[in-house]
């Protein structure tokens, strides 16, 4: 199996189990987002009463589509993460090193991974909005009653024949803005962190989850406003907010109608889907890759090189 291959699987992997993990959490998260709710402990409040009424069921509503976009999502994060890697240590031997080139690496890998996979991204923020009116729920002031969409199919070629390619694209231009810095920040903690762990450590599990929770609560706190927008942008036929044009936009009228806070809204929820999230993540996919025989970063940077210089002598030679 080609080392690409491998690292695709092992991302793919860690993504779904990592997702699966908390996905009661999205979708908390994201109702926050849309409402500005006063903790979720309050019995007022709507995401409570979401919890306390409709159970799993509701939930986990809108999961399919998040699993269906995660796997594919995290596989291209964490191979195009190795293979950046790799091309910029044989193209700067002597200047990319130390955790910098996880930063560099991480962020354009998270770029590349959302303009692949970013329709799925929209759909299932479309699905998790979407509340089915019971007579038995107490939410009030959310979006639509009524069911807009059956499901990732319906989405899908609904929002296409509305808006073609476009509208499939909404709010991408704020999730490329946030994740180069929090993709960065957060390969960049990650192993700046286990670079500090005694050599004998390093494969400890328990390590690996501390070292992964603490660098995804540091990379999503710089960029959580920006999360904010790209959902609102996402939802616009199903919000109140129909003049958005942009990013700034968005931006600027959401601190102007709904305050500053509104900009942190579920941030504190966030944290508690973040800490598994991640560290699940890094945990999983460094299993995946020894389950899979993946050889260590060095090696594979040494295989590649030698590849590339067989490729490059046969070419000559013919």
């Amino acid at each position: 199996m080609p080392l690409f291959t491998k690292e695709l699987l092992a991302g793919g992997v860690a993504g779904g189990i990592a997702k699966s993990a908390v996905a009661p959490l999205e979708r908390i998260k994201i109702l926050f987002q849309w409402q500005a709710v006063v903790g979720i402990l309050n019995p007022d409040a709507c995401i409570f009463a979401d919890w306390l009424k409709d159970k799993a069921s509701r939930i986990q509503k809108g999961n399919g589509a998040s699993v269906a976009r995660i796997v594919p999502y995290a596989a291209l994060h964490y191979m195009t993460y190795e293979e950046y890697r790799r091309w910029i240590i044989l193209a700067y031997p002597d200047f990319w090193k130390g955790p910098v080139l996880d930063l560099v690496a991480g962020s354009f890998a998270g770029g590349t991974a959302v303009l692949f996979t970013y329709p799925l991204d929209l759909v299932r923020t479309k699905l998790a909005y979407q509340v089915v009116e019971s007579a038995n729920s107490n939410v009030k002031k959310l979006i639509h009653r009524e069911q807009l969409y059956r499901g990732i199919r319906d989405c899908f070629s609904l929002t296409y024949k509305e808006s073609g390619l476009k509208g499939l694209y909404r709010g991408v231009a704020p999730s490329l803005y946030g994740i180069f810095p929090y993709a960065g920040l957060k390969f960049y903690f990650y192993e700046e962190m286990k670079s500090h762990v005694p050599e004998e450590n390093k494969n400890d599990i328990t390590m690996k989850l501390t070292c992964g929770s603490v660098a995804g609560l540091l990379g999503q706190t710089f960029t959580y406003p920006l999360d904010v927008v790209r959902r609102q942008m996402q939802v616009e036929r199903m919000s109140n907010v129909t003049n958005a044009k942009g990013t700034l936009h968005t931006l600027m009228a959401i601190a102007r109608e709904q305050g500053w806070k509104h900009l942190f809204s579920g941030l504190s929820l966030n944290y508690l889907k973040v800490v598994p999230s991640v560290a699940i993540g890094f945990t999983v996919y460094d299993s995946m890759k020894l389950f899979l025989q993946v050889p260590s970063r060095d090696e594979a940077v040494i295989e590649v090189a030698s590849n590339h210089a067989k490729s490059h002598s046969s070419t000559l030679q013919s």
